[in-house]
């Protein structure tokens, strides 16, 4: 976890941020050269690529490097934050309050590693934006414009429930008090990144929201609330160039995208799916009338815990793999083998705007319908808002894909690797179909499986699909199954 360095300094190297992750980018650091920190106090907030966390520093001194500037990737392992210990004139203060939104920052929380208690840390004053001088005036002082953030770091995905920054965190003082009556107009309180995202995202105005946090810091639930009480929207940001992370303009109006953080990693991930599984794509139309009646029935039954299609979707492929095991697996390339998983780790496909993340249910199978809603309501929220913790983002072993909701019919999806399978759900729309020998208007989707050729041939996974088929056509089908 460290290092000694220079006499009586350690070096904090950057830890495992979760399975798979050598590296993690720099978004912002939350301490500068000289501030002292305690244990447990959150240092910097960095994004790797599966989720933004902010990092605690397991033990206490006066910060005397920092090692990587914001945009920069720095590997796991390597010097993160060089800290001095302290003389007792330098000791924090063991009675100052640590701020709510200091220490939950993007949400997250790292698990893992330091004491698990936190101390306090002493708060640092960043300094403000200089103000340029405006000329004397009798009318009224408008509402200060939120201030220009800091350039942002180059290549930096965009996190599942935010975007670009609206003002920069220097020009906001952590310790700053609101602007007492008939004083100025003070800069929004916002410390956490991810909520001056979110404001941007929205097109929210930071000065007219009002914090409930410590010392009228403003917190996303403000954000969120002002999102959806349109009165609260009293200005909306100005028009300003697109600030997505990572977009640079070249001299022909091109704009170039690096592939960093979240991006990249979908990239080699569906990459080496395509140049590893031999995938085959089968599908089939199904009435799925009496899903939505099913599904109405039960929530009819028990309004206030509603069951989801998505959920029924779900416990149908539950059955199918409890039939069809051959497809909750992976292909052991190295051992040459193919290792069928004894519990089902389902995927859920949720669309996010730092890019697509699969978070994973375990043991699914266990779960009841009722459990499954909630579990898929609760894990798609959070993956969406970008708080899951990169753990939940890894280790499935065969995925749900509702691409419906984008609004179209079908499509060939790439295997989530190192799994075996997927399943992909069209929209549901009124088509003319047959019944009992009557054309009728009916529910209609499409259902197709991509599954890999090694695990399974046509009729293990034509059997699969035929059953989750028949379990939408005809629900009554699940009771001889779970």
């Amino acid at each position: 976890m460290s290092e000694r360095s220079a006499v009586g300094t350690r070096d904090f190297l950057l830890p495992d941020l979760g399975e798979g992750l050598s590296e993690a980018e720099i978004v912002e650091w939350r301490v500068a050269v000289g501030d002292v920190v305690t244990v447990d106090q959150s240092v910097v907030e960095v994004e790797t690529a599966k989720a933004v966390v902010d990092v605690p520093c397991p033990y206490p001194g006066r910060v005397v490097a920092l090692h990587g500037a914001a945009g920069e990737v720095r590997p796991v392992g390597q010097p993160l934050i060089t800290i001095a210990p302290l003389d007792g004139a330098d000791a924090p203060d063991p009675h100052a309050t640590y701020r709510e939104e200091e220490r939950a920052g993007s949400g997250n929380v790292l698990i893992g590693y330091g004491t698990g208690h936190g101390g306090p840390g002493r708060r640092r004053r960043r300094p403000r934006l200089a103000a340029a001088p405006e000329p004397a005036s009798t009318a009224p002082a408008a509402v200060p414009a939120v201030p220009a953030g800091p350039p942002a770091p180059t290549g930096r995905a965009v996190p599942g429930d935010s975007s670009t920054p609206t003002g920069s965190l220097a020009a906001a003082d952590r310790d700053a008090e609101p602007a007492r009556a008939g004083g100025p107009a003070a800069a929004p309180l916002v410390i956490s990144p991810i909520v001056r995202r979110l404001a941007k995202e929205h097109g929210i105005d930071l000065a007219s929201v009002r914090g409930t946090g410590p010392g009228g810091v403003i917190r996303r639930v403000d954000v969120e609330a002002a999102r959806t009480a349109p009165a609260a929207r009293l200005a909306a940001v100005p028009d300003a160039p697109d600030a997505h992370v990572g977009l640079a303009p070249t001299g022909d109006g091109d704009v170039v995208v690096p592939l960093t953080g979240i991006r990249k990693v979908i990239a080699d991930k569906l990459s080496r799916s395509r140049r590893e599984i031999p995938e085959v794509t089968i599908w089939v139309d199904v009435d799925a009338t009496g899903l939505l009646e099913t599904r109405a029935a039960i929530n009819a039954a028990s309004p206030d815990a509603p069951v989801s299609i998505l959920a029924l979707l779900a416990r149908i492929c539950l059955s199918g793999l409890r039939r069809y095991p051959q497809l909750n697996a992976r292909v052991d390339t190295e051992g040459q083998r193919i290792v069928q998983s004894a519990g089902v780790h389902l995927g859920i496909a949720a669309q996010t705007d730092r890019g697509l993340v699969v978070p994973v249910l375990r043991d699914a199978q266990r779960l009841t319908t009722r459990e499954l809603a909630a579990a898929l309501a609760e894990t798609t929220a959070s993956a969406r808002a970008g708080t899951l913790p990169p753990a939940r983002l890894s280790g499935g072993t065969f995925t749900l894909n509702n691409y419906g909701i984008f609004g179209v019919d079908g499509s060939t999806p790439i295997i989530n690797h190192p799994e075996a399978a997927l399943l992909g759900v069209g929209r549901i729309v009124d088509k003319p179909w047959v019944v009992d020998g009557q054309l009728a208007v009916r529910k209609v989707t499409q259902l197709s499986l991509t599954f890999d050729h090694r695990v399974c041939d046509g009729g293990v996974a034509g059997g699969f699909l035929r059953h989750v088929a028949d379990c939408v056509e005809q629900p009554a089908l699940l009771v001889a199954n779970v």
